[in-house]
């Protein structure tokens, strides 16, 4: 786990329809940069298909590595939503009925909507905490780092915005963006060495084409503005000597 001033974040999606192509994934992007926004880093992401094993083994990996870990995906009703029951495994937790879920389900469903595929839904590992559903009522769930969530962006979205006042974060990550108007390997060498210089800023490199012109553009984050100013300014010291226009977008 990282150090405690640098909380970091991992998320396991879950759902063989992610990896079949026939959905695709709506929330890492969402997550990674509200969870930014708060200072808790984003350091990872994988996808794993809806078998017990793979879930456990990806949780027990990432759950010791980062501060927090979510799981998005197979927690409602049908036969293939295991991700409670793999999370308990991972944990080597009892699983069952939380009465708290139970009656929050059937206060929410007339009893003759509440089947036990829906009761389902009430199952956590042994001592989890809750986390509201203000969308459809189904709670996700909290055991030690893992945060258990809903695949369906609306609802794991409302969830994560109850859940986040809860999560210690840190200093928020910052970001500034600068587009050279060049190749990505005529700058490589001087934004190599720029790098090293301020290790605590992430630098990333994307080149594109833009009207027939070739362009980067270079992202700058960290936590610290001064050394993200430092950086962008040897940056474009660097551009104007080479007679490199740029863009600054943030």
């Amino acid at each position: 786990m990282m150090h405690e001033d640098s909380p970091t974040a991992c998320l396991i999606i879950v759902g063989n329809e992610i990896l079949s192509g026939r959905t695709q994934d709506g929330n890492l992007a969402w997550l990674a940069q509200r969870l930014g926004e708060i200072g808790i880093r984003m350091r990872e992401a994988r996808i794993v298909p809806d078998e017990a094993d793979a879930i456990a083994e990806a949780v027990n990996e990432t759950r010791r590595r980062y501060s927090y870990v979510f799981t998005t995906g197979g927690i409602g009703p049908t036969h293939d939503d295991i991700t409670a029951a793999s999370v308990a495994k991972a944990l080597g937790l009892p699983f069952g009925r939380h009465p708290e879920a139970e009656r929050r389900l059937r206060a929410y469903y007339p009893p003759e909507k509440l089947n036990e595929a829906r009761l389902k839904m009430a199952e956590t590992p042994e001592g989890a905490e809750l986390i509201d559903n203000p969308v459809s009522v189904a709670p996700g769930f909290r055991v030690e780092n893992v945060h258990v969530l809903p695949g369906v962006p609306k609802i794991m979205q409302a969830m994560v915005e109850g859940l986040l006042p809860r999560l210690r974060g840190g200093p928020p990550v910052l970001s500034r963006t600068v587009v050279v108007f060049c190749p990505e390997g005529e700058i490589a060498q001087p934004l190599a060495a720029i790098q090293a210089r301020h290790p605590q800023v992430e630098i990333g490199s994307y080149p594109h084409m833009r009207f027939e012109r070739f362009g980067t553009s270079l992202v700058f984050r960290g936590t610290d503005a001064a050394a993200l100013d430092a950086a962008v300014a040897e940056l474009l010291a660097v551009a104007q000597e080479r007679g490199v226009a740029t863009e600054a977008l943030a």
